[in-house]
């Protein structure tokens, strides 16, 4: 869940599917888990909005919901008692160093009602978030508010996200965090505020967003992707529209660490969760289903599917109604591409193709990525992304003022 976005809530579908030429691809299922967290910060005054932007509500445009996927995992009694116990004791750890936020290098005790909410902006499948005036201040902030509770996998989330945005302060593509506030029974993470989310910014212009903008996304999403890997042996496993974040000064960072998951010989051992829409085949239908670990691949898969999805306002796996027919899609059809017929260039055209590689092990890397000329050509062309973000924010700041943009238009306001 991110500071700015609607995130893939989770899900339940119970049923079976048998795919006569995909081994290991039998029978998909999942428990629904969908607790809903309505306890606002302190003084909220009952402020409620499901937006994820600070502007004034939208009109909510029909799309395909997108939904959390947890996939079956093996259950190992020693290894979960283990780890049980070790999360109970990184909570511990982590309460001793509550109860206080550093902004702008200055550090300042901080208490749960030091924070005025001004509306909620996001909500998912671990919290909600808030936009928050630290009083002590006057910081205008992000708070991702996370509830407490016995269940031990909420209870990982919670400290993978926590344990991710304190660890990667150094990394100009990733969210920063302020400090965190702990409590008996909640979670609260203050966080930068962004402007919005690339999901959100997808609704509010009803079309494509312009190459020059994504090929600088692209550029920091992949350095974001490699910080995590290189520095804290991390996989996102959640990369998509909504963890992608732009403001007002045209920065983009990454966020949502909820379900990232440690690398171990740099490969992911575990079958977690993600999101259906985003999810690399690999994940799906696991070539070795006895060992179905995966690597950083399965990220860049899922930029890949981001990339096509905003650069044509539309996700590529149409008329599916449920993420079951997607995944099977995944499986079972040729990869998408980047249509001819809408200009983009040979460059893009091939950055994306290499993303969406069906063959894992022949997929790049991030290394091999940033090698490539579309990455190359956006780490040094100048993009006006502020000025862009701006105007597209001020054209469709209410319903009223709100109108569908042609792929032309939308070149023609991010070229003034």
């Amino acid at each position: 869940m991110s500071p700015v976005g609607d995130s893939c809530l989770s899900w339940c579908m119970l049923g079976m599917l048998t795919l006569t030429p995909l081994a290991g691809f039998h029978c998909l299922a999942a428990l629904v888990i969908s607790v809903s967290l309505q306890l606002p910060l302190a003084n909220d005054g009952g402020s409620r909005s499901s937006s994820s932007e600070s502007s004034p509500q939208h009109p909510s445009y029909p799309s395909r919901p997108r939904q959390m996927l947890t996939l079956p995992t093996p259950t190992y009694s020693l290894q979960k008692s283990l780890e049980n116990a070790e999360i109970d004791q990184k909570l511990q750890e982590i309460m001793k160093q509550t109860g206080y936020l550093k902004i702008d290098g200055q550090r300042y005790p901080a208490e749960v009602t030091d924070l005025i909410s001004e509306g909620e902006i996001g909500s998912g499948t671990c919290g909600q978030v808030f936009k928050v005036r630290f009083e002590k201040t006057g910081h205008v902030i992000a708070v991702k508010q996370m509830r407490r509770t016995g269940n031990k996998d909420e209870n990982k989330r919670i400290l993978m996200d926590l344990d991710v945005v304190l660890k990667s302060h150094d990394c100009p593509y990733i969210i920063q965090c302020f400090g965190a506030i702990v409590t008996n029974t909640d979670v609260f993470i203050a966080m930068e505020l962004m402007g919005t989310c690339a999901e959100k910014l997808k609704k509010r212009i009803q079309g494509p967003i312009p190459e020059a903008i994504l090929g600088k996304m692209t550029v920091a999403i992949v350095k974001a992707l490699l910080y995590l890997k290189e520095k804290h042996g991390v996989i996102h496993r959640d990369v998509k529209p909504s963890n992608i974040l732009l403001d007002a000064k045209g920065q983009i960072k990454l966020c949502d660490f909820g379900i990232s998951g440690r690398l171990v010989d740099s490969k992911a051992k575990t079958r977690s969760a993600g999101c259906a829409a985003y999810m690399a085949p690999e994940r799906i239908d696991p070539p070795d289903p006895s060992k179905p670990d995966y690597d950083i691949r399965a990220d860049v898969w899922s930029l890949g599917i981001s990339l096509v999805e905003l650069a044509t306002g539309q996700f590529p796996y149409k008329n599916c109604k449920t993420d079951f027919e997607v995944l099977t899609k995944v499986l079972q059809e040729d990869p998408p591409v980047l249509p001819l017929s809408m200009g983009f260039s040979p460059d893009f055209q091939s950055f994306v193709k290499d993303c969406l590689t069906k063959d894992h092990r022949k997929r790049p890397k991030y290394h091999k990525l940033l090698e490539h000329s579309f990455i190359r050509r956006y780490e040094v062309s100048e993009v006006h992304v502020a000025g862009w973000f701006q105007t597209v924010m001020e054209r469709t700041e209410s319903p009223r003022s709100s109108q569908c943009f042609s792929h032309h238009q939308l070149h023609s306001l991010f070229s003034r």
